[in-house]
């Protein structure tokens, strides 16, 4: 008899460790699951930026072109402009 009820303790063992093993399966999926969402959300956040970066960048070379472009003076200084009630 004590060799029976030192069997059902160890399956009774067994089946708390295979339901612990279970659980802690299930909690690593669900982790996982939600560590797959924030990847594709950063992935495509980071996506958008670089279209943004991109954009800009291109404004910044446009609005440099026109600088250079710009026939007027370079450098112009406010005490040669008249005040406006001149």
């Amino acid at each position: 008899m004590a060799s029976d009820s030192s069997h059902r303790a160890q399956a009774t063992g067994s089946t708390a460790s295979a339901d612990d093993t279970e659980r802690r399966l299930e909690q690593l999926e669900v982790r996982n699951g939600f560590a797959e969402d924030l990847l594709d959300t950063l992935n495509a956040l980071v996506a958008r930026q670089q279209a943004q970066i991109e954009r800009l960048q291109a404004e910044v070379a446009e609005l440099r072109r026109r600088r250079e472009d710009d026939t007027g003076p370079a450098w112009r200084s406010l005490r040669d402009e008249l005040p406006p009630h001149y």
